[in-house]
Parts: structure tokens; sequence; C-alpha cells
């Protein structure tokens, strides 16, 4: 298959590109080769490359940045999406639209399934479920999969955070109720390819299996790492200050993927492999 892949330089796009390569003629262009809100560049380059699938992993994912520029967050999550979906639709090709938790208000106190009714609480959530409709609107051969705390390899993310604060010997505050599912960036890539390989065009929540406060979160990545004596404060949300405000309950249930056989990893195996992988998984048998 003749795959495109938007916003490869992220930490989605390239891995998605390279796992891809593999079995797929796939083609990436990272943000600054291809500019998602230039619809006349989107164009131009979609009907040179005539591909059969575009995936956009481009993204503005600066949450609290979102905040602080909505209609940014707007043009580039949302009217950037809509971009690749209609050009793509003018030569056949079908989307895959990488989407967020965020798109749900977080109030149910359950998780949310694939079809439950999206209402954004933040304006990063706003951005990408204005993306979901316009992909929808535009391009009826489309896949949304949503997913939520990605963590990857490479650069710095939460259990980076978490261990370097511990490390450094800092006073540990992590929010308990925040729920939501972490996820491994390399079981979402995984599930992606198998997904595209059905070609059931559809919405899907593609994360991590189980759910988990912040909390709860970094609690397992330190006993994991060798640091169970580190005691870590849990705080309320209202007490973690920050320009954006997350859905507090947004954990979200695989219920369509796991109906084409596509399930994934359990949240605590996803860390421990990711640990694994990282040198930094202690044997905390012993």
């Amino acid at each position: 298959m003749r795959i495109l892949v938007a916003g490869a330089g992220g930490k989605i796009g390239s891995q998605l590109l390279t796992s891809l390569a593999v079995n797929h003629d796939v083609t990436g262009y990272t943000s600054s080769q291809l500019d998602i809100t230039n619809m006349a560049q989107v164009q131009t380059i979609i009907e040179a490359t005539q591909p059969q699938l575009v995936i956009n992993a481009a993204a503005w994912t600066d949450v609290d940045g979102c905040a602080n520029d909505p209609e940014r967050a707007i043009v580039v999550n949302g009217y950037g999406a809509q971009n690749l979906a209609i050009a793509s639709y003018e030569v056949g090709s079908a989307i895959l639209q990488i989407s967020s938790n965020e798109v749900f208000d977080g109030i149910l106190n359950r998780p949310y399934y694939e079809y439950d009714t999206l209402r954004a609480v933040n304006p990063y959530g706003y951005s990408k479920l204005v993306g979901e409709r316009a992909v929808v609107q535009m391009n009826p051969r489309h896949y949304i999969t949503r997913t939520s705390w990605n963590f990857s390899h490479g650069g710095r993310n939460f259990i980076h955070a978490i261990l370097d604060a511990a490390k450094a010997g800092k006073n540990l505050r992590v929010v308990v109720d925040e729920i939501a599912n972490p996820t491994y960036n390399d079981d979402f890539v995984a599930a992606i390819l198998q997904l595209i390989d059905t070609g059931r065009y559809g919405t899907y929540h593609l994360a991590n299996s189980g759910s988990a406060s912040r909390y709860h979160f970094a609690r397992y990545v330190l006993d994991q790492a060798g640091f169970q004596d580190i005691e870590i404060a849990p705080i309320s949300h209202h007490e973690w200050k920050r320009p954006s405000t997350p859905p507090i309950y947004a954990s979200l249930a695989n219920v369509a993927a796991r109906q084409l056989g596509i399930v994934l990893p359990h949240w605590q195996d996803a860390v421990s492999s990711f640990l694994e992988k990282e040198h930094l998984l202690q044997d905390v048998t012993s």
C-alpha cells in the first residue's frame, strides 16, 4: 500500500514511518516539509504522491500551549486535518486521523466508548474534536484512532520526568484524581498497523488496557525502576495549577478494535516493557 505520513518528525509519526516501511511503500513529511494548514501545499503533495492512505500524525500537542492560543490550536489540529481529509478524498485515498481521549469531558466515571458524546473541556481537546468531525465529514473512508497519555522512547515524557525528579531528590507531588490509559507508543503504532490491514474504517480506541491515575502511574514507574522507598504526595487536580483543564476521568474502552482481534497489553505490562528497553527496569522480586 502507498502511504503518506504527515508529521513524520514527531514521536508517533517517525515510528509509524519505520514500522510501515517493512511492508508498505511509505513516504513521510515532517511539519517543515508539509504544513498541513497550507491547503495548496497539501493538495500539491498529495496529488504528486497519489497515496492510498494518508495518516495524519501532525498535530500541536502542547496542551497548555493550546490553552494559551486556542485559535492556533483549531487551525492546526482542526483545519489542518480538514485539509488532509479533502485532499485525500480528491485522489481517492483513505485517511487515518490520530486523536485523543481529551475529546471527552471526563464526567461519566466510566471508560468512554467509541461513540459516546464528544464534549471537550479544554482548547486542545476541542481542536482535536474539530479535526475528527472534519475528517468524518470530508472523507467517508476514514479511521479515527484515539489514544491517551502516550509515552515513547527518545525525548522527555511523564516517565522520564518522574524518574528524573526521584533521582534528583525532589519532593514528588502527583495528581491522584485525573484518570486515563497510560499508553506505550510501540503498542499504539503496532495497533494502527493491524487496523489498516483490516480495511475496516471507523472510530477506534487504541490505548493500553486498564486505567490509572497520574499518581498510580507514577507509583508503578518508581516501584518498577527500583525507587520503592521514594514517597509521592497525592494531590487533587485543583492543587496542580496549569493553563489547561484536563478531563478528570477520560479512560478509553476498546470495544470496536477488539472485535477485529486488536487488543493492546495492560498499561502496567507496557510500562515494564518500556523500562526494560530503556535499561531502567529493576528486579523487584529480589
